[in-house]
């Protein structure tokens, strides 16, 4: 490839290559905020296309046919996916692509090798080194994004799976990987290489496994790092320096999302990347059987009357909005409140939903002005003396079991605290517990009451009844 390269002018491509990464970089700076979000995808869209047109143009390229049909088949089958997916499986989409970047350098580096070993081509050093990062970091990308779509996609339960020696088993398997990886350095064996991939497939689902569904948000930004890292060592064996930098781009930009999210979830990120979060010694059907469930609910005229009658009010989306696709009906209630002069303010938890950014993009997505919007350490302060705390489908991020109960899944995990607030509500289609799996206590403090059903239908009536009240 970099023979090729050079064939075709090694300074143009290098200029076209350097404009393209500039605009990927913009993208992720754009990606920053949802103002400029829309221009950040533009931008990135930008550097691809020049990058997928500089790349066909190499003497290398020799049956268009093929590499169009390809396209064209992949382009048919994004379109509909990007039409067609909710914005409650986004999440899983996410992991899900994940896989086909992490099974794409595992097959790349394979491929790459054998093929060399079929011409007996003479490998320089680095390149195997390169060859071999590549391979197995791919397959645990591969495996561990696999296991996490299953948990979103709700194919497998989100609930930690753990077993004795976990963590010991997990060492031997990196040793095991380091060892074969010096042996096949020396000998160039296939066999070995496809070994250590299988292994490492393992080691990817045994990483994943016993983490917990409300930890998953933390485990979808690793895995998008470890795609970057996987797309970078894959450029290195294809001597393609595009892919090297727009592989460390992703890869770096994971690991400070991933940092910061840990560092809001209070969670320690080499446990993440060890498999030790979730891992918590909790009987949680003990803890079902202890949660006495002594709640209040409260009829659609009562939180209407409530709300309007309220001089501040935090709403707080989590993720059974965005199943109920309820964004819109409260962007309606936040009009109807504003008009009557209640200050309204949304709050939001770093791992709300099931990706980072989920509650941002689906308010946004409803015109709710950016500045009311607000982060868990901007507004946890506001909670003691705000009237009305209104939650619509969140669950976990509001659990104050996370504060006060040892034995909990998510203890330790920062939360907004809404429980501080005069009054709080919730919106909820059932008592069917958060993602982690756990009851929430805070539906039984005295300043708690429930309104079940459908958030959006629910928003919609509150609505109607202010309205009519007025």
């Amino acid at each position: 490839m970099g023979n090729t390269v050079a064939q075709l002018n090694p300074d143009l491509v290098g200029m076209a290559y350097l404009i393209a990464t500039l605009f990927f970089i913009y993208g992720l700076k754009g990606l920053s905020s949802p103002k400029t979000a829309l221009l950040g995808n533009a931008s990135a869209m930008t550097g691809m296309g020049l990058a997928f047109a500089i790349t066909l143009a190499f003497p290398s390229v020799g049956n268009y046919g093929l590499i169009f049909a390809a396209i064209a088949s992949g382009a048919v089958i994004g379109i509909v996916i990007a039409r067609k997916i909710k914005m409650t499986a986004m999440p899983q989409l996410v992991a899900c692509l994940h896989s086909f970047v992490g099974i794409t350098a595992l097959l790349v580096a394979l491929g790459t090798f054998l093929l060399d070993q079929l011409n007996n081509t003479v490998v320089p050093l680095i390149t195997m080194i390169e060859l071999t990062i590549g391979s197995f970091v791919g397959a645990i990308t591969f495996a561990g994004s696999i296991i996490a779509f299953g948990k979103l996609q709700g194919i497998l339960s989100s609930k930690p799976l753990i077993f004795k020696h976990q963590h010991f088993l997990n060492l031997v398997l990196t040793v095991a990987i380091i060892v074969l990886g010096i042996e096949f350095l020396m000998h160039h064996n296939a066999t070995t290489l496809v070994i250590i991939d299988v292994i490492a497939l393992i080691l990817g689902f045994l990483l994943v496994v016993p983490i917990g569904g409300a930890d998953m948000p933390v485990v979808i930004s690793m895995h998008n790092s470890y795609s970057g890292w996987a797309a970078a060592a894959t450029g290195f064996v294809l001597n393609n320096q595009l892919l090297i930098t727009t592989g460390a781009l992703v890869g770096s930009s994971g690991a400070i999302l991933s940092y910061i999210m840990c560092h809001a979830m209070n969670r320690e990120l080499y446990k993440v990347m060890s498999g030790g979060v979730g891992l918590h010694a909790v009987d949680l059907e003990a803890m079902e059987r202890e949660s006495t469930q002594a709640i209040k609910a409260a009829a659609v005229e009562d939180v209407a009357f409530l709300l309007e009658n309220a001089s501040s009010v935090i709403i707080v989306p989590g993720y059974g909005m965005a199943v109920a696709q309820a964004h819109h009906a409260i962007k309606e209630l936040y009009d109807v409140l504003t008009e009557k002069g209640v200050s309204v303010k949304f709050a939001i938890h770093p791992v709300a939903g099931r990706m980072p950014g989920h509650m941002n993009v689906l308010l946004a997505e409803s015109d709710i002005p950016y500045d009311v919007v607000f982060t868990m350490d901007e507004i946890n302060k506001d909670f003691a003396a705000v009237d009305v705390a209104f939650v619509i489908g969140a669950n976990d991020v509001v659990n104050p079991a996370a504060k006060n109960v040892q034995s909990s899944p998510i203890y330790g995990m920062p939360i907004l605290e809404v429980y501080k607030a005069k009054q709080v509500l919730v919106s909820k289609r059932s008592m069917k517990p958060g993602y982690s799996g756990i009851d929430n206590a805070l539906f039984e403090a005295v300043n708690c009451s429930l309104v079940f059903g459908d958030a959006k239908h629910t928003c919609e009536m509150i609505v109607k009844a202010i309205r009519g009240a007025a």
